[in-house]
């Protein structure tokens, strides 16, 4: 019976002791997968961000998912679905060398596999109507992880700031 009841106890303990020891390393892995994740996630959005302000529609492209999900949300339009949709609005937009876009990366929220990423954009044009035109914007980003990879799949921009222009 004590034997019985000595090997119970050494198994309990035992069971105990190994689970508390993979969870303090758990943490650990986690953290700097979390880190690497961040990393990944922010050179991903540099990417996006300057192939937007340098009108450079492939490397563009090379951010958005490959699945072809993607949704562009714009003041006053309906939404603008798939990688095809947001590349047709590009390459229209693209097609005007007027314009000036300078962008900063304000903060982020990064998971194992869906990320958020909020940025502030000031467009510029040096004359709209005859006079000079800027629009200051939030733009949030959401980024999931496909095949290890992080690319966009939401582009939802909201005024904060623009100049006024005669109608």
């Amino acid at each position: 019976m004590k034997a019985h009841l000595f090997l119970a106890s050494l198994f309990v303990f035992t069971v105990l002791f190994s689970s508390c020891n993979s969870e303090t390393k758990k943490p650990i892995a986690l953290v700097q997968n979390q880190s690497l994740n961040r990393e990944l996630v922010l050179e991903v959005m540099q990417k996006h961000l300057e192939a937007i302000s340098k009108r450079d529609l492939e490397t563009l492209e090379s951010t958005l998912s490959p699945e072809g999900n993607m949704q562009l949300i714009l003041p006053g339009t309906e939404i603008i679905e798939k990688t095809s949709g947001f590349m047709d609005y590009h390459r229209e937009w693209f097609k005007s060398n007027n314009w000036t876009l300078k962008s900063e990366i304000l903060n982020s929220d990064v998971g194992e596999i869906m990320a958020s990423v909020v940025v502030e954009s000031i467009y510029k044009e040096p004359e709209r109507d005859g006079k000079p035109y800027f629009n200051r914007m939030h733009v949030s980003y959401v980024l999931k992880k496909t095949t290890g990879k992080w690319f966009v799949i939401k582009d939802h921009m909201a005024s904060v700031e623009k100049s006024t222009y005669s109608e």
